[in-house]
């Protein structure tokens, strides 16, 4: 198959992936980098991450025609992340490749292991047309820790840091899953904007892979936008759980 056309298509699963779920676009794209493209794990951190931040760009554009981006909290969420991210990227030069996969694999089973635990516990479930203007009441403080933490990981990880987004915003910020997609997005966009910017200092990007990739992801996450809001809380909660674990053993599989 025809490079261009190759990239393209993954561009597509990783775009759809993050219009689905908010999330899981970054997970596909480094592995994808490494093992099919043939990168190192330096480079494929920093060209993951302009091309998860492309496709989230597009995706929060459909959630917010949809309402299903919590503006405010989303950019206190976002610009917090923008302060990590940085110091993330210098980081990420320090360790090994190896290590830095099997670290992002033990992570990925934290984060789906805690939405999976939040989908089977007992109590109400929030409300899917409450009021937007509750941002007012969100707990700031938990909002900017959560934040600056992810982006310290988007930067080291080369991840737009959805699947750490989402749980994040469902079990500390309350929010509805199909919200929590949305405003993922948003913050995805705006950490992966801070991180390339930190790889780019370090020279850790190949520009001329990322073009492919976003075309195909622009489209991908348009396609899953739509679809989200066909699929219940509770299967798309569970599908993006297992599908991270899924992952997650395959690097460990892969790195051990």
């Amino acid at each position: 198959m025809n490079h261009a056309v190759l990239y393209v298509t993954f561009g597509a699963l990783i775009g759809f992936s993050l219009g689905l779920l908010g999330g899981g676009g970054s997970i596909l794209t480094v592995p994808i980098l490494v093992y099919v493209i043939g990168q190192d794990v330096h480079s494929a951190t920093g060209t993951s991450l302009a091309i998860v931040g492309g496709s989230a760009v597009a995706g929060t554009l459909a959630h917010l025609r949809r309402g299903d981006v919590r503006i405010r909290s989303g950019l206190v969420f976002g610009l917090a992340s923008m302060t990590g991210a940085l110091p993330g990227a210098w980081l990420n030069r320090l360790v090994e490749g190896r290590l830095i996969l099997l670290l992002f694999a033990c992570l990925m089973i934290a984060a789906a292991v805690q939405m999976l635990r939040k989908r089977s516990a007992p109590g109400r479930r929030p409300v899917e047309n409450a009021s937007r203007d509750r941002d007012a009441g969100r707990p700031w403080r938990l909002l900017v820790g959560l934040g600056w933490i992810v982006g310290l990981l988007t930067g080291f990880f080369g991840v737009g840091g959805g699947f750490l987004i989402v749980p994040a915003l469902v079990l500390g910020g309350k929010f509805p899953t199909h919200q929590a997609v949305g405003t993922s997005l948003l913050v995805i966009a705006m950490a992966s904007a801070a991180g390339f910017a930190g790889h780019v200092g370090l020279g850790t990007v190949d520009l001329d892979t990322v073009g492919t990739f976003v075309l195909g992801g622009l489209a991908g996450a348009l396609l899953g936008t739509g679809l989200s809001s066909r699929v219940s809380e509770q299967k798309l909660t569970a599908a993006f759980a297992w599908f991270t674990i899924a992952v997650a053993l395959y690097l460990v599989y892969r790195n051990v």
